[in-house]
């Protein structure tokens, strides 16, 4: 088990964006179970939706992407060490029920394929067993200051 000391340490969000409490299992090389506790006190609730809180799929989303980044991590850790995990792709994303305050995401996560910084896998989450969304998800490793986010040309042809 992986605890919230250690995704600190490789994941870069804090809260509110911090959305992976615990890592439950780990398949070396393929695939990881990571837990999201769901409360009201959660900040988007006071406005998804008032007086019927519902978890935004986006974040759900989110959720299923920290995960993936923290299986990276276990993986390959030089590849995440001091480095960002950018979202690039969603693809096949299905939301199947809502997710509300007082439910505990399991996030499934399975790596599909990867191609040096490029990172793609299946996410799968659940609540009580059922599945509420799923997705395939790409996302690449950078370095923190390859890109500038004031508008300068960092040298690589961007920005």
């Amino acid at each position: 088990m992986v605890d919230l000391r250690d995704i600190l340490k490789t994941l870069p969000h804090r809260y509110p964006f911090l959305l992976v409490d615990r890592v439950e299992e780990v398949e070396p090389g393929s695939r990881l179970v990571a837990l999201k506790n769901v409360t009201i006190n959660e900040p988007f609730f006071q406005g998804h939706f008032p007086g019927h809180p519902v978890m935004p799929g986006v974040l759900i989303l989110e959720a299923m992407a920290q995960a993936g980044a923290l299986l990276a991590g276990r993986i390959d850790p030089a590849s995440v060490q001091g480095r960002l995990v950018y979202f690039m792709a969603i693809d096949k994303a299905r939301f199947r029920k809502p997710v509300v305050p007082g439910d505990q995401l399991r996030l499934e996560l399975t790596l599909l394929k990867r191609r040096r910084e490029i990172w793609r896998f299946q996410g799968v989450a659940r609540v009580n067993g059922a599945v509420v969304a799923e997705a395939e998800l790409m996302a690449m490793t950078r370095d923190q200051d390859a890109d500038s986010l004031d508008g300068e040309t960092t040298g690589d042809g961007h920005g």
